[in-house]
């Protein structure tokens, strides 16, 4: 008897994929890698918030000491960008960055960074993850507000009634808020004024220097800037309680995860921007801090949500994905390289926000 060319099992041969069939199972495979992506960063940035919440309290890992913490994740931020761009030339920097620049920008943007992420840190230490989160929806007002004071933004009825909406939201959410202490919402507070600066600081970097970094580009310039800007206050701050203290813990492998997750949030914001759009990066920080509010009120025991919480946080939720949308719709009119500039910045700040709310909540 005859053998198929199958190997003898009698029926004919499969005939091969068609374009149309390989086209949609090469958009099938791509859509599961962007999925996964968006997914890995909700996952990486929630679980970093939690993750420093967990190392600054006393009731856990008792290491309270925002600022050392923070300087901790710059050094180990600096270092890891010294090694891939000048010791293994992986990546490589981009030129025309100068003295000059470097004075005019990166040291503001990096002294901006460093408080927000300080103050930011040093919140948990007084109010809880949901309430923090909560707070930061005041971003969108402080940055709109400061960009309007530089020049930045134009005031118009539309944005005015979408910054008053975020207000109103956030002061709901405050109202609601069982436990509230004061002390951890002017940190809050001042982290958010402090990113808000650094994010104008950026633009402005972005649109009259006209020097064009990659992610790893400008925490190659700003984490040492931070760092040093971090040593100083911790130096005065933190270094004679840490001196004077014999209950706080120095827990080296599990501080040297934290600043690693860090590192690996920083580089997931740059793939969510990169692979998709900046409107579907904004939707996922969206996604993530209602997943974050959720989450820590069934993972801390300092974490109440009231129904007044939940209403005030999603009228300010709603506010903040209406302001998105109208700088999504602006955007477009600035030219194609400089927006793409602003996708590769953005990405490298969040927290994202994304917010570095990316490195912000990552730090």
């Amino acid at each position: 008897m005859e053998r198929g060319n199958n190997g003898g099992s009698g029926r004919p041969p499969s005939p091969p994929p068609t374009p149309v069939e390989r086209k949609a199972a090469w958009a099938w495979r791509d859509g599961a890698v962007t999925y996964f992506h968006l997914l890995f960063y909700i996952a990486i940035s929630g679980g970093q918030i939690f993750f420093n919440k967990w190392v600054l309290s006393s009731k856990e890992i008792n290491f309270p000491y925002p600022v050392a913490l923070t300087l901790l994740h710059m050094v180990f931020s600096s270092v890891v960008c010294f090694a891939i761009t000048k010791v293994f030339k992986i990546i490589k920097i981009e030129e025309g960055m100068t003295t000059d620049i470097y004075i005019s920008s990166v040291i503001p943007i990096g002294a901006m960074f460093a408080m927000t992420l300080w103050l930011g840190n040093s919140a948990y230490l007084y109010i809880s993850v949901a309430f923090a989160q909560m707070l930061k929806a005041i971003m969108p007002v402080a940055v709109f507000l400061l960009g309007a004071a530089f020049g930045l933004e134009e005031m118009s009825y539309k944005m005015l009634s979408i910054m008053s909406v975020i207000s109103v939201g956030v002061i709901v959410a405050s109202v609601g808020e069982i436990t509230i202490s004061w002390v951890g919402v002017v940190y809050q507070m001042g982290g958010v004024v402090a990113e808000a600066l650094r994010l104008i600081f950026i633009e402005i970097f972005l649109k009259k220097k006209g020097v064009k970094l990659n992610l790893i580009s400008m925490m190659y310039y700003v984490s040492p800037c931070s760092a040093v800007c971090l040593f100083i206050p911790w130096l005065f701050l933190e270094k004679p309680k840490m001196d004077d203290s014999i209950s706080w813990n120095f827990p080296p492998f599990t501080l040297f995860l934290n600043c690693l997750c860090t590192f690996i949030l920083n580089m997931s914001v740059f793939l969510v921007i990169s692979r998709t759009s900046a409107l579907t990066a904004r939707v996922t920080g969206v996604v993530r801090d209602w997943s974050v509010v959720l989450l820590s009120a069934a993972i801390f025991a300092d974490t109440q949500l009231t129904f007044i919480n939940i209403i005030g946080y999603a009228i300010a939720i709603a506010g903040v994905v209406a302001y998105n949308n109208h700088k999504l719709k602006v955007k477009p009119q600035a030219n194609p390289q400089q927006g793409d500039e602003n996708k590769v910045i953005s990405g490298s700040t969040r927290d994202v926000v994304l917010s570095m709310n990316s490195s912000k909540e990552a730090s």
